[in-house]
């Protein structure tokens, strides 16, 4: 079903026209006891190249199997694996339930040189009852051959030892070519529950 206006969709099946400038829901998926969750361009209706310059993942409640796991992110360039080559910043900011404990800090076992591994987002997400995860990643231009792929992630989520942490991590992946698919996984142990979404946003 869209909706109309002046002859031009506005909308269709949830996405917003992009002469809006608004962002465009390209896929939503739903973890469920699950490895990975992967956005692979031009696999079920996953767009993810020179469509739009800028791509933003959101965590909605993403909650582990196993507690104290690290959540994180691969890049794939044009091969198989999620191997991109990275170079990452990470630093957190904490602050426990019961106040006895606040701080900002950079994350220096949480960030990467020239290195091919998952990046962290998280290090301690709890897998209580009421424990999980939200947050977003953007990925800034994917599709080019030229310039190096920036990322930007922040998310929130209650970790094992009773606190909210806040975790920022930024980097690139040091490739000329493009990045055509993106996965999140938990270190060991699945995600049990939680939604992924993938909007396309437009510049102007």
């Amino acid at each position: 079903m869209a909706i109309i206006s002046n002859a031009v969709t506005i909308a269709d099946a949830g996405a917003f026209s992009v002469g809006l400038g608004a962002q465009v829901l390209i896929k939503t998926l739903t973890a469920s006891n699950a490895a990975t969750v992967s956005f692979v361009h031009g696999s079920s209706s996953v767009v993810l190249d020179s469509t739009y310059p800028i791509y933003k993942f959101e965590f909605i409640n993403m909650h582990p199997i196993t507690t104290n796991r690290i959540f994180s992110v691969g890049f794939r360039d044009g091969s198989t694996d999620y191997d991109a080559i990275k170079t990452t910043t990470s630093f957190r900011s904490i602050h426990t339930e019961n106040d006895d404990t606040a701080s900002v800090a950079y994350t220096a076992n949480d960030d990467i040189a020239q290195g091919t591994g998952f990046q962290s987002l998280a290090n301690g997400v709890g897998a209580g009852n009421d424990e999980s995860l939200s947050g977003e990643m953007y990925l800034f231009d994917p599709s080019s051959t030229t310039f190096v792929k920036h990322f930007i992630a922040t998310v929130n989520f209650y970790e094992d030892a009773n606190m909210s942490a806040q975790h920022f991590t930024s980097g690139y992946c040091n490739v000329t070519a493009a990045i055509d698919a993106v996965q999140f996984k938990m270190s060991s142990g699945n995600i049990d529950s939680g939604i992924f979404k993938l909007y396309g946003i437009k510049d102007s």
